[in-house]
């Protein structure tokens, strides 16, 4: 080899390691940039509890066996109560849905073993209020007869939105806090970016070792959890698992599960209560959730390691959330650890099993010492949210003693996670001031007791603060309905009066074009009395109905009918009579009555025969019932037939015409207030009455004055 050639062989080779040595400090670089950005912040305040977490630990995670029933609340989650699908009688299957959300915030119930539904009635239920809630009551088989299930092999053959689905149908919800619906969580709205995942392994609570347990044991499901949410929200560009330093076992085995994914495990000083979202959030990123703010508002979403499990089980083997693990501890009983125990299984029963002693009871805490609440009834059920169950002795937690007044040392301030002022929240809340609480951020405080825990006063703070949230919302609630109220009030008040406005604004033309009709109806008959046409003759509607009651009232039918009238008399007193006879004695006194009454009609039926007999003959007055001959027909008794007739006729078209007239006059008054558009020939209608009344009124006169003049 030349010299040349091998002078220019080694500055290859320098090169290449010069390459090296720059690429492996630009990885150790990125590294330490990488163990920066992953170092943990701090958050204000926080306390440092006993931890008591050793009692739970020592043994894996147990069963308990199942109970004879299982009570499902149907609000077991933040949002409105599901809707029972089931009723009494009904057989079930495991993993079947039992109850469906209702509305978009709300979570679906399934059964957790097969069995028969009992009951769906109020139950008590583990709420710090102690208030029953309507639950369904399965009574179980032993059988454990799954329904059919929808597994997925790949779920990255899926759309985010098809997973989201499968979760909601599910029924996942948050298992480490409130249970606020993992899918809704899951989908943002308001198109924000999230670019940062927590998982929440801290479980910073006293006693409570669910979560720790759970990563211990069955740390690859939570990954695989893991990597469902990130596919559902885009991959955002950080997953961290926060966990607290004092869980080395589970810190190992989430990283072993971790290696080769992008996720990172940071672990952080123990400190209380660094588990709460918004201080985990701070601690991890540094970040601040705006006051009433969520951490989707900051591009964070946060969840709990158990709810990571259960979204895995749900996509994967398509398992409704059924069961879940609970840290069962406390000196009154003999075994403690955790157990995977199934949803609505009854508190008595689990305390049971793990070997209560009645004698050591004094209560029973559902949750941690901090945040965790007394309830009275152990038949109440374990549910979506129960994490731990606590069964102290009075030695291992003493109760609280008698509180004392405040003395203002501000230990309360130093000790808040969240930065506010906890004495002042706590003067507002005894006086009511709502005002006032809100000013001062009284949402923001988490409950985490940590003001109450250092309180040298012993004040139970957290209480105060708790009970006036709660009255804040009700009249909050209240000031919505009122407003609602109001505000359909004052519509239906604008409709109405736009109604109104409506109708007036119809009458008004409808009057207008009446007023115009008669004007021109006027001129016409101005005119048409200047050529000398009559009235009566245009109207040839209103003659013909003349005409037809003129034949109507001739004396030949008038006969008919009051024949007809008498007979129909007779066979009804006939028959009155039959009946009468026939009738029992506690009934005869009714049908003599009836009999009476057909009696008198048959007398006025004889009467009326009479008078127009008299009338169409006035020569033959012998006919029975007959009524004296009145002055007019003493007076005719020269006249002939048929100026008799004709008198008659005329008395009967007048007598017509004047009812006729009435009835006219009653409906142009009636159209007038009501302003009807035809007004004008109501109007014409009554003047045409007028006109043949006066006409048949001076035919009358002509005739009497000819018969007089006759006499």
């Amino acid at each position: 080899m030349s010299p040349e050639q091998e002078t220019k062989g080694s500055r290859n080779r320098q090169r290449q390691l010069v390459g090296e040595r720059r690429a492996e400090r630009a990885a150790q670089l990125a590294a330490s940039e990488k163990q920066r950005a992953l170092q943990p912040n701090d958050f204000p305040g926080g306390i440092h509890p006993p931890q008591n977490k050793l009692q739970s630990t020592g043994k894996p995670i147990g069963t308990v066996p199942l109970a004879a029933q299982l009570i499902l609340p149907l609000s077991q989650h933040v949002g409105a109560q599901a809707i029972p699908l089931v009723k009494l009688g009904d057989r079930v299957l495991k993993g079947q849905k039992l109850a469906e959300a209702d509305g978009l915030v709300s979570c679906n119930v399934h059964a957790p073993s097969s069995g028969k539904v009992v009951a769906i009635e109020p139950y008590p239920m583990t709420h710090p209020s102690g208030l029953p809630a309507d639950a369904i009551v399965l009574q179980t088989d032993g059988e454990e007869r799954w329904c059919n299930l929808q597994p997925c092999e790949d779920f990255r053959r899926m759309e985010p939105v098809d997973l989201l689905e499968k979760i909601r149908d599910c029924g996942v919800a948050g298992m480490g806090g409130a249970g606020f619906p993992t899918a809704v969580k899951l989908d943002p709205h308001g198109g924000t970016d999230i670019d940062t995942l927590i998982i929440n392994g801290t479980e910073c609570e006293p006693y409570i070792t669910a979560d720790d347990m759970l990563m211990r044991e069955r740390a690859s499901d939570i990954i695989a959890g893991i990597e469902i949410m990130a596919y559902i929200l885009d991959q955002p560009e950080r997953v961290l698992i926060g966990i607290e330093d004092n869980k080395p076992e589970a810190i190992e085995a989430m990283r072993q599960a971790a290696a080769g994914t992008r996720f990172d495990v940071v672990v952080y000083p123990c400190k209380y209560p660094s588990g709460g979202e918004k201080q985990l959030i701070q601690i991890l990123t540094g970040r601040e959730v705006p006051n009433r703010g969520l951490p989707a508002n900051i591009g964070v979403i946060c969840q709990n390691v158990a709810t990571a499990r259960a979204v895995y089980r749900a996509v994967r083997f398509g398992e409704p959330l059924i069961n879940r693990i609970t840290t069962v501890v406390g000196r009154a009983l003999e075994r403690q650890c955790n157990v995977e125990v199934p949803i609505g299984t009854p508190i008595r029963h689990l305390l049971k099993h793990q070997g209560l002693h009645r004698g050591l009871v004094r209560r029973i805490i559902v949750g941690g010492p901090m945040m965790g609440h007394t309830i009275d009834d152990d038949t109440a059920p374990i549910v979506k949210t129960t994490n731990c169950l606590l069964v102290p002795t009075d030695a291992e937690l003493p109760p609280p003693p008698p509180a004392q007044a405040c003395i203002r040392c501000g230990f309360c301030a130093e000790a808040c996670p969240a930065s506010l002022l906890p004495q002042q929240l706590y003067w507002y809340a005894r006086v009511d001031d709502r005002e006032k609480l809100q000013a001062y951020n009284l949402f923001d405080c988490i409950e985490c007791g940590a003001c109450s825990y250092v309180c040298p006063s012993q004040i139970p703070l957290v209480q105060y603060y708790r009970a006036a949230k709660g009255d804040i919302r009700i009249a909050e609630e209240e000031k919505q309905k009122s407003d609602r109220a109001r505000e359909r009030f004052e519509f239906r008040k604008l409709r109405l009066e736009k109604a109104e406005k409506e109708r007036e604004a119809k009458r008004k033309a409808r009057r207008d074009a009446a007023e115009l009709a008669r004007r021109q109806q006027e001129k016409k008959s101005t005119a048409s009395a200047g050529t000398g046409v009559s009235q009566g003759e245009a109207d040839v509607v209103a003659a013909a109905l003349a005409r037809v009651t003129a034949r109507q009232a001739s004396p030949e039918q008038q006969l008919a009918r009051a024949q007809r009238t008498l007979t129909s008399a007779e066979h009804r007193v006939e028959r009155m009579q039959t009946k009468l006879s026939q009738a029992p004695a506690d009934k005869r006194d009714q049908v003599a009555a009836q009999l009476k009454e057909a009696q008198i009609k048959l007398h006025e039926a004889r009467q009326k025969l009479a008078q127009v007999q008299a009338r169409a003959l006035p020569g033959d007055n012998s006919g029975e019932g007959s009524a004296a001959p009145g002055p007019d027909i003493t007076a005719a008794t020269a006249a002939t037939p048929a100026q008799v007739s004709d008198r008659d006729k005329l008395a009967a078209e007048i007598a017509a015409l004047q009812a006729r007239l009435e009835k006219s006059e009653r409906r142009l008054q009636k159209a007038s207030v009501e302003g009807h558009p035809d007004l004008e020939v109501f109007e014409v209608a009554r003047q045409k009455l007028r006109d043949k009344l006066e006409e048949k009124v001076r035919a009358q006169q002509r005739l009497a004055d000819g018969e007089n003049s006759c006499h």
